[in-house]
Parts: C-alpha cells; structure tokens; sequence
C-alpha cells in the first residue's frame, strides 16, 4: 500500500510543477507560496475533521510536537525556494534539482536515522545525480 501512495505522492508533485509554474506568473514567489500553503492547510484539516482524528492532539507528544514543527518549518523553506526558483527559471530545469532531494534524504537518513546504505542505494542515488545534471546541462 505504501507503494501506491509514494506513486500518488510523486504524480501529485510532478502536477505541483506544472500548475504552480503557470499559476505563479506575474504573482510574487512568496504570495503564491502562502496561497498554496492555505490551500494545503484547509485540505488537510477538512481531511482531519471528516476522518474524526482531531481528537489525538492531545495525545502528540513533546518530542514529536518538536519534529513536526521543525518539519514544519523545513517544508515552508523548501516551497518557498521552490516557487522562487519556478518564477525565476524553466520548471524543467529546477524539478531536476529539486528531485536532489532523494539523495539528500538518503545522506541525512545513513547519517541521522542510521539506516542502511545498499550498493543498490548507493546506484540508484549516483544515477539520479548524474540524471539531474545531464537534464540541466
């Protein structure tokens, strides 16, 4: 099941390029990023109320209220620098970049969460980088 959510997740992005690069002409990078994070609020908390979760606030720890924040905080960074780069060049030269990501995530999670690094990893990453630069070269 992860795997059809991970693919929704990626459909959904590559749409995020295509509709935010058009939406954002003639509207200020950090104007349309604040739109697009209302959106994502209402969203998420209409899902929120429907599915009846609300209510596990209260159970969220210290810790993890910590970590979301700064997650938080981590995601505004990204959409902000991400609509900034979308105004200022073609999105089929900054989603490259952007998709950098996935080797970023996988450095950060051998580093901090200590998680295994596979020759197959180490492929899949070497090959995306070199992806990312052929495509913007």
């Amino acid at each position: 099941m992860w795997f059809a959510f991970a693919l929704g997740s990626a459909v959904f992005a590559a749409l995020t390029a295509i509709l935010a690069k058009v939406g954002i002409e003639g509207v200020d990078s950090n104007l349309a990023t604040a739109v697009r994070t209302l959106v994502v609020l209402v969203m998420a908390w209409a899902i929120v109320l429907v599915t009846g979760v609300q209510g596990g606030l209260a159970s969220i720890s210290a810790k993890s209220w910590i970590f979301l924040v700064l997650s938080g905080l981590a995601t505004g960074a990204s959409w902000l620098c991400y609509y900034r780069a979308l105004q200022l060049g073609q999105a089929s030269l900054v989603v490259p970049i952007d998709k950098l990501s996935l080797v970023i995530t996988l450095v950060l999670a051998v580093v901090l969460l200590r998680e295994q690094l596979t020759a197959r990893g180490v492929v899949g990453a070497v090959l995306v980088t070199v992806g990312a630069i052929v495509m913007v070269t």
